[in-house]
C-alpha cells in the first residue's frame, strides 16, 4: 500500500484528513498493530474531529478481520484509553491528533503493558499489506468505563479538603467539555465553562494552549468573573494549562513543580521527570525537596520510561503533560487539574503568589521556525556555541552559567524549536536576538 511514511512519527502517527490518514490506512494499522503484537484484546476511543467516527470505523474493521476482540469506549479523552490499558491489561488505540489544527487526524498506540508503540514500527508492515490469515474475526464489545475512571481520578485527592473556589474552565471545544461537568457534580467548587461544545472545527479558537491568541477569551473572563483561576485543555485534555488571577498563563515548569512538591511530600526521596525545555529551577527545588530529578528529552514515551526506568512519582513536559506512577505511569490531565484545585484551594494563597515562588528565572516563550534545512541549522548552532556545555540527547542544547537555550526539531510538526532562559530580562532578551538572527539566515 503507498502511504506517507512521514505520518508515522516516533511517539505517534499523524497526518492531514483524507490525503494523508483515511479509511484505507486505517483499516490496514489495526490489521498491522494486530499482526505485529499478536494481541488478542484492545481498547479503541476517538476525540470529537470530525473524521474521527469514520476513521475508527475503519481501525475496527481493520482489528477484527485479524482475529483480535474490541472493546469500544466511545468518545473519550486521550487518557480513558490509557486508563482502561492499565485497568484491564489490553492494549490500546485512540484516534486523535491533540492539539494539532481540524484538518489533522492521528492515532496513540499502546501496547498491553502501556508502552507506547512507535509510529515507525507499524510502517513497513502497512506498506507490504502483507497480513497474516486468521481462522476467526474477532468480535465488538461496546464498554462503558466513567464510573471506573472517574473513582479513579478522583482516588488521588481528597475533596473533603478542598475549599470554595471560582474557576473559568476552557474546553476549547475539545474532549474536556465531556469530562469536566461529570467532574464538576463532586466538587465544593464553581467552574464557569467556556467553550464545552465539542466541535471539531474548533470555532473558538486553535485546539493548541501554545498557540498566539489561544488563551485571550480565557484570560478576559477570568478576569470578568473575577476568578481565582483559569484552566485551558488542547482537545485531547491530555495537556493542560493555567492562568492566575489576573490572567496570566503559568509556564509546564511551574505546573510542574506545583504538582512535584504535593507528590514529594507524601512520597519523599523519590524521582521527578522532567524534559529538556523545561527551567533549570525544575532540577533545583525537587533536589531542595530531597527528590530525585529526572532529565528526559521531550516527548510523552521518554517521560513515561523516566518514571519507570528511575524510581519516579511522577513527571512532566514543559508542553503541559503530567504523568504519574499511580495512573499506570501515563499522564492525565484531569489527575493534575484535581490536585492543582487541591493544592491551591487548601494553600491560603493567591495562584499568583504560589506560582512566583517557582520562577525566579527569565524565560522566552517558544519560538517555532518553519526550516527546509533543520540539521543544517543544528550544525551552525553547535559550532557558535562551541564555549558553553553542549548535550545532543534532544536537539542541541547549550549552558551557559547564567543563560541557556535549546534548539530541537518537533516531534509533531515541521518546525524547528526554540527555548531560552537567563538570569536577566535584558540577557534574556540580547541572546533571543542573538539567536533567533543566526536560524532565520536559513528560512
Amino acid at each position: 500500500m503507498k502511504v506517507n511514511s512521514s505520518i508515522f512519527r516516533s511517539n505517534d502517527i499523524r497526518g492531514i484528513y483524507p490525503q494523508d490518514l483515511n479509511e484505507e490506512v486505517l483499516e490496514y494499522l489495526g490489521r498491522a498493530f494486530i499482526a505485529k503484537r499478536g494481541v488478542k484484546n484492545i481498547v479503541v476511543g476517538r476525540d470529537m474531529r470530525v473524521s474521527s467516527p469514520q476513521l475508527l470505523e475503519a481501525l475496527v474493521r481493520g482489528i477484527l478481520k485479524q482475529g483480535a476482540n474490541v472493546y469500544n469506549i466511545g468518545e473519550v479523552p486521550t487518557e480513558c484509553v490509557y486508563f482502561a490499558v492499565g485497568k484491564y491489561g489490553y492494549a490500546g488505540i485512540m484516534i486523535t491528533a491533540s492539539h494539532n489544527p481540524k484538518e489533522y487526524n492521528g492515532l496513540k498506540v499502546v501496547g498491553k503493558g502501556g508502552d507506547i508503540v512507535r509510529g515507525e514500527d507499524l510502517l513497513r508492515m502497512v506498506q507490504e499489506g502483507n497480513f497474516p490469515s486468521v481462522l476467526l474475526r474477532g468480535k465488538m464489545y461496546e464498554v462503558d468505563i466513567w464510573q471506573d475512571y472517574l473513582d479513579h481520578i478522583f482516588s488521588f485527592v481528597d475533596v473533603k479538603n478542598m475549599k470554595e473556589m471560582k474557576v473559568v474552565v476552557d474546553a476549547s471545544n475539545g474532549m474536556a467539555g465531556k469530562v469536566i461537568p461529570q467532574i464538576a457534580t463532586r466538587l465544593p467548587i464553581e467552574i464557569i465553562p467556556l467553550n464545552f461544545e465539542l466541535d471539531g472545527n474548533f470555532p473558538a479558537h486553535a485546539p493548541n494552549p501554545l498557540v498566539e491568541g489561544a488563551t485571550d477569551q480565557l484570560q478576559r473572563k477570568v478576569l470578568e468573573e473575577k476568578a481565582d483561576l483559569g484552566v485551558i485543555f488542547d482537545a485531547d485534555a491530555d495537556r493542560i494549562y493555567f492562568l492566575d488571577e489576573m490572567g496570566d498563563t503559568k509556564s509546564g515548569s511551574e505546573t510542574l513543580l506545583i504538582l512535584a512538591k504535593y507528590f514529594l511530600e507524601k512520597n519523599p526521596g523519590m524521582g521527578i521527570t522532567y524534559n529538556t525545555v523545561c527551567s533549570k529551577a525544575v532540577a533545583e527545588f525537587v533536589a531542595k525537596w530531597g527528590g530525585k530529578p529526572i532529565r528526559v528529552p521531550v516527548g510523552y514515551a521518554n517521560t513515561r520510561e523516566g518514571l519507570i526506568n528511575h524510581n519516579g512519582i511522577m513527571g512532566g513536559e514543559f508542553s503541559g503533560h503530567y504523568a504519574f506512577k499511580d495512573n499506570f505511569y501515563s499522564d492525565s490531565g484531569f489527575i493534575s487539574f484535581l490536585v492543582a484545585l487541591e493544592i491551591i484551594s487548601t494553600s491560603g494563597k493567591k495562584v499568583s503568589e504560589l506560582m512566583a515562588e517557582l520562577s525566579p528565572y527569565f524565560r522566552s516563550p517558544e519560538l517555532n521556525f518553519e526550516i527546509q534545512d533543520k540539521e543544517k541549522v543544528l550544525e551552525q548552532v553547535k559550532s557558535r556555541y562551541t564555549d558553553g556545555k553542549q548535550d545532543f540527547s534532544d536537539g542541541v542544547t547549550v549552558e551557559y552559567q547564567d543563560w541557556w537555550f535549546n534548539v530541537r526539531p518537533s516531534n509533531t510538526e515541521p518546525l524547528l524549536r526554540l527555548m531560552l532562559e537567563a538570569d536577566t530580562k535584558k540577557l534574556l532578551e540580547e541572546k533571543q536576538k542573538e539567536l533567533v538572527t543566526l536560524i532565520k539566515k536559513e528560512q
